[in-house]
């Protein structure tokens, strides 16, 4: 079977495709897996394990964070048309509690605001499996290409 071009598929084509685990990836290095993939919109999730804690014993900031990154570029990443890309300006993150880590999952949806032609922006939640809010955050990305 041969593999589709990249740059012949559009942001969502490539984030539906990009489910290959061969790949390096920060998804795969924290375990990170898409849950809903959407025009406009993704929900992910991973498990928050030990290894993810701070010296408090909570989640890191980081991981919720990178979550947050994950969901709300991945939002604006799936508005793109083929050989589009896109690069984070900027994120901002609210934390609101601590998650656990004892391997609970913890949930992050990124939803797209407004897509512009050079720039989009996008907001991003952060729930723990109780649908508790953890974190809250926005960002803004360059469209890159085209």
């Amino acid at each position: 079977m041969t593999k589709p071009d990249p740059e012949s598929m559009s942001g969502l084509e490539l984030l539906r495709h990009g489910s290959d685990e061969d790949r390096p990836s920060v998804r795969r290095l924290i375990g990170m897996r898409f849950d809903e993939l959407e025009f406009g919109r993704v929900v992910m999730s991973v498990e928050a394990g030990a290894d993810m804690a701070n010296p408090l014993g909570t989640v890191h900031g980081g991981i919720t964070a990178t979550l947050l990154d994950s969901v709300m570029g991945g939002a604006v990443h799936t508005t793109l048309p083929a050989g589009m890309s896109y690069t984070t300006l900027s994120i901002t993150v609210n934390y609101t509690r601590g998650a656990q880590t004892d391997g609970r999952r913890i949930v992050g949806t990124g939803t797209v605001v407004h897509a512009g032609r050079r720039t989009a922006t996008a907001e991003g939640r952060v729930l723990d499996e109780n649908g508790k809010l953890i974190a809250h955050g926005t960002t803004t990305c360059l469209i890159l290409g085209g």
